[in-house]
Protein backbone atom coordinates (compact mmCIF):
# COMPACT_ATOMS: atom_id res chain seq x y z
CA UNK A 1 0.00 0.00 0.00
CA UNK A 2 2.82 2.40 0.86
CA UNK A 3 4.42 1.80 -2.53
CA UNK A 4 1.15 2.57 -4.27
CA UNK A 5 0.75 5.83 -2.33
CA UNK A 6 4.33 6.87 -3.07
CA UNK A 7 3.86 6.10 -6.76
CA UNK A 8 0.58 8.03 -6.84
CA UNK A 9 2.23 11.02 -5.15
CA UNK A 10 5.15 10.96 -7.59
CA UNK A 11 2.84 10.84 -10.59
CA UNK A 12 0.70 13.66 -9.20
CA UNK A 13 3.75 15.85 -8.54
CA UNK A 14 5.17 15.25 -12.00
CA UNK A 15 1.85 16.15 -13.61
CA UNK A 16 1.53 19.29 -11.51
CA UNK A 17 5.04 20.37 -12.50
CA UNK A 18 4.11 20.05 -16.17
CA UNK A 19 0.69 21.60 -15.62
CA UNK A 20 2.42 24.96 -15.37
CA UNK A 21 2.63 26.60 -18.74
CA UNK A 22 5.77 28.73 -18.85
CA UNK A 23 5.12 29.94 -22.42
CA UNK A 24 2.37 32.44 -23.18
CA UNK A 25 1.29 32.02 -26.82
CA UNK A 26 -0.59 35.33 -26.79
CA UNK A 27 2.27 37.54 -25.69
CA UNK A 28 4.10 39.78 -28.13
CA UNK A 29 7.61 38.44 -27.71
CA UNK A 30 9.25 41.65 -28.98
CA UNK A 31 7.57 43.56 -26.14
CA UNK A 32 8.49 40.76 -23.72
CA UNK A 33 12.16 40.92 -24.75
CA UNK A 34 12.23 44.72 -24.58
CA UNK A 35 10.73 44.64 -21.07
CA UNK A 36 13.31 42.06 -20.00
CA UNK A 37 16.12 44.25 -21.36
CA UNK A 38 14.79 47.25 -19.41
CA UNK A 39 14.70 45.13 -16.25
CA UNK A 40 18.21 43.80 -16.97
CA UNK A 41 19.54 47.37 -17.27
CA UNK A 42 18.07 48.29 -13.90
CA UNK A 43 19.37 45.13 -12.22
CA UNK A 44 22.77 44.94 -13.98
CA UNK A 45 21.95 41.51 -15.42
CA UNK A 46 21.79 39.82 -18.78
CA UNK A 47 18.66 38.40 -20.41
CA UNK A 48 18.31 34.64 -20.73
CA UNK A 49 15.68 33.80 -23.36
CA UNK A 50 14.47 30.22 -23.38
CA UNK A 51 12.84 29.83 -26.79
CA UNK A 52 10.33 27.02 -27.22
CA UNK A 53 6.77 26.21 -26.36
CA UNK A 54 4.41 24.38 -24.06
CA UNK A 55 4.20 21.65 -26.71
CA UNK A 56 7.88 20.77 -26.16
CA UNK A 57 8.62 18.27 -23.37
CA UNK A 58 12.30 19.29 -23.26
CA UNK A 59 11.26 22.94 -22.86
CA UNK A 60 9.07 22.01 -19.91
CA UNK A 61 11.79 19.85 -18.39
CA UNK A 62 14.26 22.72 -18.48
CA UNK A 63 11.72 25.21 -17.09
CA UNK A 64 11.06 22.84 -14.20
CA UNK A 65 14.78 22.27 -13.58
CA UNK A 66 15.41 26.02 -13.55
CA UNK A 67 12.78 26.41 -10.83
CA UNK A 68 13.63 23.38 -8.70
CA UNK A 69 17.41 22.99 -8.77
CA UNK A 70 18.93 25.35 -6.22
CA UNK A 71 22.29 25.75 -8.01
CA UNK A 72 20.71 26.61 -11.34
CA UNK A 73 18.00 28.79 -9.82
CA UNK A 74 20.58 30.78 -7.84
CA UNK A 75 22.77 31.44 -10.90
CA UNK A 76 19.76 32.52 -12.95
CA UNK A 77 18.28 34.71 -10.23
CA UNK A 78 21.59 36.51 -9.56
CA UNK A 79 22.65 37.02 -13.17
CA UNK A 80 19.75 36.92 -15.59
CA UNK A 81 16.29 38.14 -16.34
CA UNK A 82 14.88 34.77 -17.41
CA UNK A 83 12.05 34.71 -19.94
CA UNK A 84 10.25 32.08 -21.99
CA UNK A 85 9.88 33.22 -25.59
CA UNK A 86 7.07 31.34 -27.31
CA UNK A 87 7.49 29.67 -30.68
CA UNK A 88 4.47 27.61 -31.70
CA UNK A 89 2.16 26.92 -34.62
CA UNK A 90 -0.23 29.50 -33.22
CA UNK A 91 2.41 32.19 -32.73
CA UNK A 92 5.87 31.92 -34.23
CA UNK A 93 6.80 35.43 -33.04
CA UNK A 94 8.56 36.09 -36.34
CA UNK A 95 9.92 39.54 -35.42
CA UNK A 96 11.24 38.30 -32.08
CA UNK A 97 12.92 35.37 -33.80
CA UNK A 98 14.66 37.84 -36.12
CA UNK A 99 15.78 39.89 -33.08
CA UNK A 100 17.23 36.71 -31.56
CA UNK A 101 19.01 35.73 -34.81
CA UNK A 102 16.57 32.93 -35.72
CA UNK A 103 17.52 30.45 -33.00
CA UNK A 104 14.83 27.91 -33.98
CA UNK A 105 17.29 26.34 -36.41
CA UNK A 106 18.93 24.67 -33.39
CA UNK A 107 15.76 22.93 -32.18
CA UNK A 108 13.93 23.47 -28.91
CA UNK A 109 14.46 24.66 -26.39
CA UNK A 110 17.19 26.96 -27.49
CA UNK A 111 18.73 29.63 -25.30
CA UNK A 112 19.70 33.12 -26.38
CA UNK A 113 21.63 35.46 -24.12
CA UNK A 114 21.39 39.22 -24.53
CA UNK A 115 23.38 41.79 -22.59
CA UNK A 116 21.77 44.54 -20.53
CA UNK A 117 21.51 46.71 -23.64
CA UNK A 118 19.73 44.01 -25.63
CA UNK A 119 22.79 43.15 -27.71
CA UNK A 120 23.08 39.55 -28.82
CA UNK A 121 25.78 37.56 -27.03
CA UNK A 122 25.20 33.84 -27.55
CA UNK A 123 22.89 31.08 -28.76
CA UNK A 124 23.04 27.75 -26.93
CA UNK A 125 21.76 24.54 -28.46
CA UNK A 126 20.12 22.68 -25.56
CA UNK A 127 21.13 19.27 -26.92
CA UNK A 128 24.61 19.91 -25.50
CA UNK A 129 23.10 20.25 -22.03
CA UNK A 130 21.09 17.03 -22.09
CA UNK A 131 21.83 13.85 -20.23
CA UNK A 132 19.68 10.73 -20.48
CA UNK A 133 16.03 11.82 -20.16
CA UNK A 134 16.82 15.21 -18.68
CA UNK A 135 19.49 17.83 -18.35
CA UNK A 136 22.92 17.55 -16.78
CA UNK A 137 23.01 19.95 -13.85
CA UNK A 138 26.78 20.25 -14.27
CA UNK A 139 26.51 21.14 -17.97
CA UNK A 140 23.74 23.67 -17.33
CA UNK A 141 25.65 25.28 -14.46
CA UNK A 142 28.81 25.47 -16.61
CA UNK A 143 26.89 27.04 -19.50
CA UNK A 144 25.22 29.65 -17.29
CA UNK A 145 28.40 30.52 -15.40
CA UNK A 146 30.29 31.13 -18.65
CA UNK A 147 27.73 33.75 -19.73
CA UNK A 148 27.19 35.80 -16.58
CA UNK A 149 27.95 39.53 -16.61
CA UNK A 150 30.75 38.92 -14.10
CA UNK A 151 32.45 36.20 -16.17
CA UNK A 152 32.50 38.42 -19.27
CA UNK A 153 33.75 41.42 -17.27
CA UNK A 154 36.60 39.30 -15.90
CA UNK A 155 37.62 38.58 -19.47
CA UNK A 156 37.35 42.30 -20.27
CA UNK A 157 34.64 41.52 -22.80
CA UNK A 158 32.02 43.80 -21.23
Amino acid sequence: MKRFLLLAMAVTLSFSAFAQKPYDEKIDAVQQINAAVEQAQKENKFVLCQVGGNWCIWCLRFAELAQTNDSIKTIIDKNFVYIHVNFSKGNKNVEAMKMLRNPARFGFPVFVILDEQGNYLHTQNSAYLEENEGYSVKKVVDFLQHWTPKSLRELNLR
